[in-house]
């Protein structure tokens, strides 16, 4: 890294970081100047293939981004990118390096524009883009001339700095037919208004899961899933392949996981397609402009496992401009109890302003591959059908409710004195003091687990599932303002003093009149 860089480093400060590197002109090259003998390029090369390696240093803290210019001439059928980068020992305690990698295309690098071409991370060291084709995580094209940029995303720098390597090959000939996306349908036929289980937050080989999406698809309806979101890593590539995979028993919508360095949040059911950039931190106050593209497309806004233990995934945005929350991220640990008890204060600042907003909890597996389990947990919404928009419309009103599999089954309801009733994400609007019995009913969980009912207090009631399966319990509105409700595995760990994993976790019923 030389001063001129450094220099533009320097000038983004108070921003998220990015280097731009000196260009890499393959346009002046010829193939004796390729370093490599003619067709050695990539496998399947027309014989014309021209390949520069660019190697350099990054110090700690050079930035987020690193921008690698590649000038790309006329008549390129693909291009192809392989890269490597040292991992020297650390002490402990002290991050070593972590270096992600993607591509955006000749309309530019801005954030937010339109020349993202893919993104895998750190899941891969190689990929390649044509017309026809193109490495999962990435977007088949035409590959136009004008400047593409390889995206180093150093994640972490050792204190040694991180020594890297980056092989650019632009393969010449015809560029073949342009693949033509098939799109999975945004409504199936369903049961009309009816309860609708599904798993919001899944990867695959297109970004750094382990499973195709056959293999997904096949998971999901092992599972029981009526509908599943695609939520690959910063990538939409998935959506052009995944119409195959849909049917008349599982709706596929198509989504993102947005993967910052202050927090992950999901983009559920955007329009086909759509692509949602990542890079910014909350420092940068560009999130809400994404969180309106997001909804702009039909999607809505969920930040993931919010308590995250990996670097980069706790939530740092705030809760102003979210549809929900994922408050519970495959197997239950304890950053999901942290999730839970972040979300059930924000019930009871909700029920303090009194103006009807509040926000919505949600459970997804965040499965990736095996030993993951898809559905577990699973988010069952009441809908008016299988369709996106009735879907996000009951996550967004909370008619929903979270289960760890699809044998258990819930009901939560409350009954005031006149029979007044009300359901989840409803409110019951009776006077304050009427008397309130709610009543909850769970099958399909261990005899031996705990029915717990919660309110603005915190554990108002706490039972043994009984043999019925159903318990009741009186409030009033003066006392509650929402009930919800929890079942509980057994605490196996006796010197703990939280309750055992959950099995079970609904959205709340509000209570008296706004």
């Amino acid at each position: 890294m030389d001063r001129r860089d450094v220099l533009k480093l320097s000038a983004l400060a108070g921003a998220t970081s990015v280097l731009t590197l000196a260009p890499v002109d393959f346009a002046a090259a010829s193939d004796s100047g390729s370093g490599v003998p003619a067709g050695g390029g990539v496998p399947g090369g027309s014989g014309a293939d021209r390949t520069r390696t660019i190697t350099g240093h990054l110090p700690t803290g050079t930035a987020d981004f690193v921008y690698l210019p590649i000038e790309v001439p006329r008549g390129v059928r693909q291009i192809a990118v392989s890269y490597g980068y040292d991992r020297p020992t650390v002490p402990p305690g002290i991050l070593g390096n972590a270096c992600d990698i993607g591509i955006f295309d000749q309309r530019g690098t801005d954030v937010g524009g339109h020349g993202f071409r893919g993104w895998s991370g750190g899941a891969r060291t190689q990929f390649a883009i044509s017309a026809g084709e193109a490495t999962p995580g990435y977007l088949a094209g035409p590959v136009e001339a004008g400047t593409w940029h390889v995206v180093l995303g150093p994640y972490t720098v050792a204190p040694q700095g991180l020594d890297y390597s980056v092989t650019v090959t632009l393969s010449f000939g015809d560029p073949g037919t342009t693949v033509v996306p098939d799109y999975p349908p945004d409504h199936a036929p369903g049961r009309g208004r009816d309860w609708y289980r599904g798993d919001c937050h899944l990867h695959t080989v297109y970004s750094d899961g382990g499973r195709t999406l056959e293999q997904l698809a096949s998971l999901a309806r092992a599972a029981r899933l009526d509908f599943i979101n695609s939520s690959d890593h910063n990538t939409n590539s998935a959506h052009a392949y995944l119409g195959p995979e849909a049917g008349d028993d599982l709706l596929i919508m198509t989504g993102e996981e947005v993967t910052t360095r202050n927090g992950h949040f999901l983009a559920i059911g955007v329009d086909a397609g759509e692509w949602i950039d990542w890079r910014y931190r909350a420092r940068d106050d560009a999130f809400d402009r994404f969180a309106r593209q997001i909804r702009r497309a039909g999607g809505i806004v969920v930040p993931a496992h919010p308590y995250g233990l990996s670097l980069a995934s706790q939530w740092k945005f705030g809760y102003d401009n979210v549809d929900a929350v994922e408050v519970w991220n495959g197997a239950w640990t304890p950053d999901d109890e942290a999730t839970l008890l972040t979300w059930d204060n924000m019930l009871t600042g909700a029920a303090r302003r009194g103006d009807g907003r509040w926000i919505p909890a949600m459970g997804n597996s965040d499965a990736h591959r095996d030993p993951d389990v898809v559905g577990l947990p699973q988010t069952v919404v009441l809908a008016d059908g299988l369709n996106r928009r009735s879907l996000q419309d009951g996550i967004r009103a909370g008619r929903s409710w979270i289960a760890e599999n699809a044998d258990v089954q819930l009901s939560l309801t409350a009954t005031g004195p006149r029979g007044e009733h009300a359901g989840l994400g409803e409110r019951l609007a009776v006077d304050p003091d009427a008397p309130v019995t709610v009543r909850l009913e769970v099958s399909g969980v261990p005899a031996t687990s705990l029915l717990r009912l919660l309110t603005d207090e915190g554990q108002t009631f706490g039972a043994l599932l009984p043999a019925s399966g159903a318990v009741e319990w009186t409030t009033t509105a003066a006392v509650s303002s929402y009930v919800r409700a929890e079942v509980r595995h057994p605490q196996t760990d006796t010197a703990s003093l939280l309750p055992g994993p959950a099995a079970a976790i609904t959205n709340p019923i509000w209570l008296g009149r706004k």
